[in-house]
Parts: C-alpha cells; structure tokens; sequence
C-alpha cells in the first residue's frame, strides 16, 4: 500500500497541471500575470465548466490584453466578441463589463499591481481573499480559485487550501489538516497538489488510473 507520500507525489505527476498553466499563463510575482491569474479566476467563479473558462481565459490573452492596461484599450464589443470565441456566451455581455471594471480598480487603486493588494493586506489569506471580492464578479470561491494557485509564486500565502482541496484530500484519503498536507510536497509544488486534489474531488474516478 502506497504512503500518503507516495500518492502525493502520483497526484501531482499526473494531475497537478495548475489553472494557470492550462491557461498558458507563466506565473510569476510580476503585475502581468498575477493579472491574467485574476482575470482566469473571475472566469471559473461562475456556473461554466472549467474547460470552457480556461480556453476563454487563452482567447482573451492571444487577443493582448495580458495588462490590464491593455484590456481597457479594448471596447466592450471587442471583449464580448473574444468571450464568445472561448465558448463562454451564457455570460458574455456581463462578463465583458467586469473585466473592464477590474482592470479599472486594480489600476485605479494598486496602480495595476496585485503585489500592492497583496502588501496592503499584510500578506495574509483572509485580509487578501477579502480585498478581492472588491472586484466584481470575484467571490469567495473566485478568491480561493486565485489564492491556490498564487501560493506558487507567493510563498507568505502557502499553504493555502479550501473547501475543494480538503474534498479531494478526503476522497484521496490523505490528511485533511493543511499543514499535514503541505508536509507532502516540496513547498513549491503545493499549488500543484491543491490543483491534482480539486481535480479528484471533482472526478474521484481519477484515482482509479
């Protein structure tokens, strides 16, 4: 019988591809990406598969607009067009106002850079998960979907877990309690666990293979 070590690591072999990285975001603790992590996190916050958001969230930055900078040059028409091409149309016309609206706030107010949210909220979770609910569209499962795969490049939020990461931990038969998870993985690959683990809750069949 295999260790919970041991299945970790299978885990994260096999199914820990992060959101981001589907998404062809290289993530790093730069205003660029962690933008596109924000945008592709209000893109899975709402009742659409995540297939669909993930390609969406590819469209939107073959289009240019990795910079929230960028994404305001666009018009609304151009932004509802690219979320169709995605596949995301049931919320097309809603999306393509917030996306304006949170690059407005995070130029507006962290002059683009969620490294500035993230130093205002003294670098803890919860201060953090708070402040981006103040984006439109970004609710708490939004802001968890950010902050699992943020703890890759921002290791003063690691370990981080929710609700789906226990589910899987649960499912998976591997300790629940979040420090005795992170106990598995090399710290840096934690977001890749998280990622492997909200794929099983979602799919217990992936434990089969």
């Amino acid at each position: 019988m295999s260790t919970h070590r041991d299945l970790a690591r299978r885990l994260v072999d096999e199914h820990g591809r992060t959101f981001a990285a589907e998404a062809a975001i290289t993530l790093r603790d730069k205003p660029a990406p962690l933008w596109q992590l924000l945008v592709l996190s209000l893109l899975l916050s709402t009742r659409i598969s995540s297939d669909i958001a993930v390609g969406t969230a590819r469209e939107l930055f073959s289009t240019g607009w990795r910079t929230p900078q960028r994404l305001r040059e666009s018009t609304w028409q151009q932004r509802v067009d690219a979320l169709g091409r995605g596949g995301y149309r049931r919320y097309d016309e809603s999306t393509a106002t917030r996306l304006d609206e949170a690059a407005a706030l995070l130029i507006d107010r962290w002059n683009g850079d969620l490294r500035r949210l993230r130093d205002e909220a003294g670098a803890d979770a919860a201060r953090i998960s708070k402040l981006l609910q103040e984006f439109t569209g970004i609710g708490p499962t939004g802001a968890s979907i950010f902050l699992r795969e943020a703890q890759q490049v921002w290791p003063e939020v690691r370990p981080f877990t929710d609700k789906l990461v226990h589910k899987g931990a649960k499912t998976a038969g591997l300790p629940e309690d979040t420090d005795e998870l992170a106990e598995l993985v090399a710290g840096n690959e934690f977001a890749n666990l998280a990622a492997a683990l909200v794929r099983v809750a979602q799919n217990p069949g992936l434990l089969d293979g």
